[in-house]
């Protein structure tokens, strides 16, 4: 077990891999469902052009409240829920790279920054088909006119099978509509701007929480709660890194949505139609998405090690 100030780090030897994935898969399910909202805003606000639809983070959720009820808020989740598996690869990837870069490096910033791209790169090769169909399920309420692709409308049935139709028929009928248009490659649409979006980011987001946890521990009381310290830090890291990479994640969303080809030639005509101003577009959705996401991983992710702990650890570690 490393420490960083007062920041005790739990190494991936530390742990009890078979509490570390049980409960993981858990801590992944529960945030997803928190955030996913936010996510779905995100995406609308990025792919519109100006503000045609929504004028803003706010207006966007009051809108789909209003027209679609809570529901509309969850559109395309059941498919993202497949993203459990890259998850579960992503945070498995960061710890064992965290400890083959040990090797090379003691410096904790740099075993970071390694060890969260690569995690980004195993991750996004999983989770960019179920985005790209996520995505199009997302558009198919008040933004469905931004999207290639339309679902059948419902025949009018019971409610039962409307809620089936919602959740199963809409995803079959988007996923023949991409196989026909684009083939297999359609499912790895932005996938080279998924990469430079989210290795970036995740590659920053973990040393700016060293960083960030580091100073805070130092300022902080000595009776302050080491968990609360991180809880600051989580956040304060997903800002930072959100701000940095948002113009790629808004040609990213573009390039998936309306089946772009080139990250180049979009990001040009994004330049062109709505200047430094589109860079910034779903900003605050999406760092409203990622600080409570930080939260979670960050409180959730610390406990779930200490809670993953060896036994024959947990008696020698005093937090």
């Amino acid at each position: 077990m490393q420490q960083k100030g007062t920041i005790q780090i739990i190494e991936w030897e530390d742990l009890d891999k078979r509490k570390f994935y049980s409960l993981g898969v858990f801590m992944t399910m529960t945030t997803r469902l928190t955030v996913y909202p936010a996510s779905l805003i995100r995406t609308l606000l990025q792919v519109q052009r100006g503000q045609a639809l929504y004028t803003g983070t706010l207006d966007a959720f009051c809108k789909i409240l209003r027209a679609e009820g809570l529901r509309g808020l969850y559109r395309g989740f059941m498919v993202s829920t497949f993203t459990l598996v890259s998850g579960q690869a992503y945070i498995t990837t960061y710890e064992l790279v965290r400890k083959y870069a040990s090797r090379y490096s003691p410096s904790n910033t740099v075993k970071s920054l390694v060890a969260g791209g690569a995690a980004s790169l195993v991750a996004q090769t999983i989770t960019v088909p179920i985005d790209v169909v996520s995505q199009q399920l997302m558009m198919q309420g008040q933004g469905e006119h931004l999207t290639r692709f339309k679902v059948k409308a419902p025949a009018a049935a019971s409610s039962s099978s409307k809620r089936g139709r919602f959740s199963f028929g809409q995803t079959r009928d988007i996923v023949v509509q991409i196989c026909a248009a684009d083939g297999f490659r359609g499912f790895y649409r932005g996938y080279v701007a998924s990469l430079l979006t989210y290795i970036p980011n995740s590659a920053l987001w973990w040393p700016f929480y060293h960083f960030y946890s580091e100073r805070l521990s130092n300022l902080a009381p000595s009776n302050c709660p080491q968990l609360m310290v991180l809880a600051v830090a989580g956040p304060m890291a997903a800002a930072t890194a959100s701000t940095i990479t948002n113009p790629m994640d808004v040609v990213r969303a573009r390039v998936q949505v309306e089946g772009r080809s080139s990250v180049i030639d979009t990001f040009k005509q994004l330049l062109a139609e709505e200047g430094a101003r589109g860079m910034t577009k779903g900003l605050s959705a999406r760092i409203i998405a990622a600080m409570p996401t930080s939260v979670l991983i960050v409180v959730g992710y610390e406990s779930l090690k200490r809670l993953s702990l060896r036994a024959d650890l947990v008696e020698s570690r005093h937090w």
